[in-house]
């Protein structure tokens, strides 16, 4: 959905798990996945979010778009994020808070729906009255969406060390992550 201009918009997106001690991974965004918003497809140019990355300070990671549920940010270090050819990669430390755990165990059962991401419109392209184009946009927040991505083709990983695991075990669950 539109929304007026400078209002927070928020899309969200598939998703995919791989877990890393207490971290989470993944892609908020994929650069040119077309996803339905209303009545038009959306996609997003790749370097779209490279001018908000180098000047907003402080980039938040919510569940569910709420701010009352943070996660990790930016400015603590606690969020990285980066694009790459591919799109927004996000790598976030889980709290040890009842919040985080909760998410970390709906990450490692693949419960979880997706990643979604807030943002204002910076510059964007009409190629037909129904298709739109992000060239650039001011990344507020990325968030663990718990059901219904609007984009298909974002994932998140939770990566958990194992120990105690054999050697075809190991294997088993590394096959799991791809």
């Amino acid at each position: 959905m539109m929304g007026a201009a400078g209002s927070v918009e928020r899309r969200a997106c598939g998703l995919e798990f791989r877990a890393a001690g207490r971290k989470l991974e993944g892609y908020a965004a994929v650069f040119g996945s077309s996803a339905r918003i209303g009545g038009f497809a959306e996609s997003i140019r790749a370097g779209a979010f490279s001018g908000t990355l180098q000047a907003n300070p402080d980039i938040l990671a919510l569940v569910d778009h709420d701010p009352a549920r943070l996660l990790a940010r930016t400015a603590s270090g606690t969020l990285r994020l980066a694009e790459d050819t591919r799109g927004l990669h996000f790598e976030l430390d889980i709290p040890d808070t009842q919040l985080g755990r909760d998410v970390l165990a709906l990450a490692e059962r693949r419960d979880l729906g997706g990643m979604s991401f807030g943002f204002r419109v910076k510059d964007e392209a009409w190629p037909a009255s129904d298709q739109r184009e992000l060239r650039a946009v001011d990344l507020v927040e990325i968030s663990v969406v718990q059901a219904f991505p609007a984009y298909a083709d974002t994932s998140i990983s939770a990566r958990a060390r194992q120990t105690g695991m054999t050697l075809a075990q190991r294997l088993r669950f590394l096959e799991t992550l791809r």
